[in-house]
């Protein structure tokens, strides 16, 4: 199939071809629903923990007599029942990662990316050089391609790139070796240069 390439300083546009298998896909919900799920899980830090009450300080001596306060019975203040003392069912640190096969994960890639395309959400263009690190440049090459909320992937993220659409809400810029479900699909438009195109069309084939 063919994409359509603009060129971002000149109004005049050219066609690229690229596979099939990669951007022209079938859509397949459940696995991308899937592969998205257990991205955002692994994403989790997983460090929450809380105390037992054998972990908690103190409570060692017995705070009162078993018999004769007309209270109930009680061992030990660290009990959970006891206002500080440990919790019953307490979280500790743990991974929540889940395996996902390398051809599920890539075949998932190539769902979103076909979607996009069919969605005209996939824009592409032969390059995106800023001379200098200034947020007007970068907004007057976006707005030429009528971009307000968009995740630019390039081949590289240059310095002056990255500096310049760092200020810009809602547009943020990535390498195209760390995309990933959650970012493509967590913007209203992705911007691919030539380069990109190319680097994930040869890591998804």
């Amino acid at each position: 199939m063919e994409l359509k390439l603009h060129k971002i300083w000149k109004k005049r546009a050219a066609r690229i071809t690229v596979s099939d298998s990669v951007f022209n896909a079938r859509y397949n919900e459940l696995l991308i629903h899937q592969v998205l799920a257990a991205f955002m899980a692994g994403s989790r830090s997983g460090t929450k923990a809380q105390k037992t009450r054998s972990e908690v300080r103190g409570g060692g001596k017995k705070p009162r007599s078993q018999k004769g306060s007309g209270r109930a019975r009680s061992g030990t203040i660290r009990s959970p029942i006891w206002r500080g003392g440990g919790v019953t069912f307490a979280a500790k640190p743990h991974s929540f990662t889940s395996k996902v096969n390398r051809k599920m994960y890539r075949g998932a890639m190539r769902s979103i990316l076909s979607e996009l395309i069919r969605q005209e959400r996939l824009t592409c263009i032969d390059e995106l050089k800023i001379e200098e690190p200034k947020t007007k440049v970068a907004k007057k090459a976006l707005a030429g391609l009528d971009l307000n909320e968009v995740l630019i992937v390039t081949d590289e993220v240059s310095e002056n790139l990255y500096l310049s659409t760092r200020n810009i809400p809602r547009v943020n810029v990535i390498d195209a070796s760390k995309i990933n479900p959650y970012s493509l699909i967590g913007f209203e438009k992705i911007l691919f240069t030539q380069s990109a195109v190319e680097k994930v069309e040869a890591w998804l084939s």
